[in-house]
């Protein structure tokens, strides 16, 4: 009877509002469905509101229409392709546009691609296959496959950490600097030999927003693998600029148009504007994918062709993204992307305005960019970019604070990625509240804790503070 009571009892009434909810051990009898919906909406109150996420580059909104589709999908395994034909098929149309969009010259019906789970997972494949390809190669003329590389500037992202370590490919990294912030091609070509499974460009560097030049890169490149018998060639980490550039700047040379990039990664669920977690890797030919990659699986009754780490997969990701095609078209992705780079613009013109700021570049190429403390001014403030960082967090802002990558790790820096859900309205209260949490910190008589820490750690490399 006691339960039955419970069960009819509203939320606030039910003896399980006095009650903690479990950490460590299954409770031993059930909860009722909206009591339990409560308890776990409740544990995610204390946290930013995506929408005021600036942090992350993960889309935080889509249509109602969106995410209807992709809650009645939210069942599917992707993989179960006999079960599920059409969501198969779905997906080689999601690899088809996007292989056309980026100017594949393949001329088969079904363009050579591979869905992730994230642009992680789609880097992981694209570097898998370079390293088979040239073992494959080495194998063949009789050589050592034992000492792989690959090159990559030092504003990657950790996933290609991950790809060294998991698969022991030697990770040679280009410092980006201070003369040099983006890629420097033949810096480069300096870092590779005979041993060197790719080198990977980056559109739309996460520490930076800044893109690589890979139409440089290629032209470099061509002159250096004719010269050394090498086969070297590109494959694009696009997970921000894949979904950006064709849409904002068509005429750009960075993707199959060039002679030696052979493949390329995005993430969906980035400026794909997908819900998480969804990433493409599309080939420039079905050649560049090493058969090894290719695994056929008996599973449920029928073989299954699969290119992936991962085995099962949500369906519903793919969904989202062929509906974005469908109810976006060309015109409305390029507006999105458009109006997301006027906004990025926009704030960054205002941040050029705060006499304690300067912007790291000189300018917004992608809806992200980031700036640091004036050079001048911060030899005499007495805080932090993570002092304002914890200042926004209270108006429920996420704007990041972090050091830039080694060789630049000496500059804290702030960055700002704007997103489609993200108005000018929003970004005029956001710098609203950063006027006044820098007006707040400007009045502070001793440095913060964050302040005495570095530049303590700065004084130890010579650097004068003056107060």
């Amino acid at each position: 009877m006691k339960d039955e009571k419970n069960l009819q009892t509203s939320v606030f009434a039910s003896e399980r509002v006095l009650k903690p909810s479990p950490e460590d051990v299954i409770p031993q009898k059930p909860t009722p469905a909206e009591i339990a919906y409560q308890m776990v909406k409740e544990e995610t109150y204390p946290q930013t509101n995506p929408m005021l996420n600036l942090a992350t580059f993960v889309t935080t909104y889509m249509d109602e229409y969106a995410t209807k589709l992709m809650n009645e999908a939210i069942n599917i395994n992707y993989i179960d392709e006999t079960e599920y034909p059409r969501v198969a098929v779905i997906n080689g149309k999601c690899i088809n546009i996007l292989a056309n969009l980026w100017n594949t010259p393949e001329k088969r019906k079904w363009k050579t691609g591979a869905v992730g789970i994230g642009s992680s997972e789609a880097c992981m494949l694209g570097g898998i296959a370079a390293w088979l390809r040239w073992k494959k190669r080495r194998i063949a003329q009789g050589k050592p496959y034992d000492k792989p590389n690959f090159v990559i500037s030092s504003g990657m992202q950790v996933v290609w950490e991950k790809f060294s370590q998991l698969w022991q490919v030697e990770m040679r990294q280009v410092p980006i600097s201070r003369e040099h912030i983006t890629l420097d091609p033949h810096l480069a070509l300096q870092h590779c030999d005979e041993n060197t499974i790719c080198i990977v460009p980056i559109q739309g560097v996460t520490w930076t927003g800044l893109n690589d030049d890979v139409e440089e890169l290629n032209d470099a490149l061509d002159e250096y693998n004719a010269r050394t018998g090498y086969e070297i060639p590109i494959h694009v980490d696009a997970a921000s600029g894949g979904f950006i550039l064709p849409f904002l700047n068509p005429h750009k040379k960075w993707d199959f148009r060039l002679k030696w990039v052979l493949s390329i990664s995005t993430s969906g669920h980035k400026y794909g504007l997908v819900y998480p977690g969804l990433g493409w890797v599309i080939w420039k030919d079905r050649k560049y994918l090493p058969d090894d990659m290719n695994f056929s699986v008996n599973y449920l009754g029928a073989e299954i062709s699969q290119v992936g780490l991962n085995f099962s997969r949500p369906g519903a990701q793919i969904l989202g993204q062929y509906y974005n095609y469908i109810r976006l078209g060309f015109e409305g992705y390029k507006a999105i992307q458009h109006n997301c780079l006027e906004i990025a613009k926009y704030i960054w013109g205002e941040i050029a305005k705060f006499p304690q700021f300067h912007n790291y570049a000189k300018e917004v190429v992608n809806p992200l960019f980031i700036w640091h403390l004036d050079e001048e001014y911060d030899k005499s403030a007495k805080w932090t970019l993570y002092d304002l960082q914890d200042k926004l967090k209270q108006s429920g802002w996420m704007i990041p604070a972090y050091t830039l990558p080694k060789s630049l790790e000496d500059i804290v820096v702030m960055r700002v990625v704007v997103k489609q859900g993200f108005t000018r309205d929003m970004a005029d209260m956001m710098l609203a509240d950063m006027r006044a949490a820098v007006a707040e910190l400007e009045q502070l008589k001793f440095p913060t804790t964050s302040r005495i820490a570095y530049e303590k750690q700065e004084q130890q490399k010579g650097k004068v503070f003056t107060h």
